[in-house]
């Protein structure tokens, strides 16, 4: 029993120490320029058609997560509101090489498992032509406790404003996004590592749109 609980142990600093060694570190925002505020409200719109074949600038990657929820204030407040400033949300990534979680505070991405796992998130085919897929998970023991019909409401409408500065910022930057509700929560959920405690609101894809 001993032996077996070292070699767990052994097993989970060494995937601890990989993903730290394997963390991917963004380059700096550009918190400025950009599509005007009025023009990009026009143009916010819902595209589903996206190029498979294409990626997001490390630029692009970069601004998108600090547009969506980046720390924009010394104290560690985000771009978008969220109750009492509990800040349990979490955006986790799914890509074409893997998962990763967002490190707001050090602007990278932390590995959370290997792969192309687009195709987990549910059967619509949006989920496989896109670049990246945000999956928005609040996390309850930052929250209410005993209340989960309130953590939900409340957890849905943080991840709603979170989801709003993506769309945003897909307008200024000609991106194609698409909002969903729809996520194989169970298997993603496991595929990301998700404690009981962290639940999935929304996912998120975002791409490079198809020429028509």
């Amino acid at each position: 029993m001993r032996k077996a609980i070292l070699t767990l142990t052994t097993l989970l600093l060494t995937s601890w120490a990989m993903a730290q060694n394997n963390i991917i570190k963004l380059p700096a925002p550009s918190k400025t320029g950009g599509m005007p505020l009025m023009e990009a409200l026009s143009k916010r719109a819902t595209n589903r058609t996206m190029d498979g074949e294409k990626s997001l600038s490390q630029q692009q990657l970069s601004d998108l997560l600090w547009a969506a929820w980046g720390i924009n204030r010394e104290d560690g407040r985000r771009t978008a509101p969220s109750a009492l400033n509990r800040q349990e949300i979490d955006l986790y990534l799914i890509g074409r090489k893997g998962a990763y979680r967002y490190d707001a505070e050090a602007h990278a991405l932390v590995p959370v498992a290997e792969g192309d796992l687009r195709g987990k998130v549910n059967s619509q085919e949006y989920t496989r032509t896109g670049d990246w897929i945000l999956i928005f998970v609040a996390d309850y023991m930052r929250m209410t406790q005993g209340d989960m019909q309130g953590n939900a409401v409340t957890a849905g409408i943080d991840a709603g404003l979170i989801a709003q500065n993506v769309y945003l910022y897909g307008a200024s930057e000609g991106l194609a996004v698409v909002v969903h509700s729809t996520v194989n929560r169970e298997e993603v959920a496991k595929t990301l590592g998700l404690k009981s405690s962290q639940h999935i609101a929304l996912g998120q894809t975002v791409g490079i749109p198809a020429r028509r």
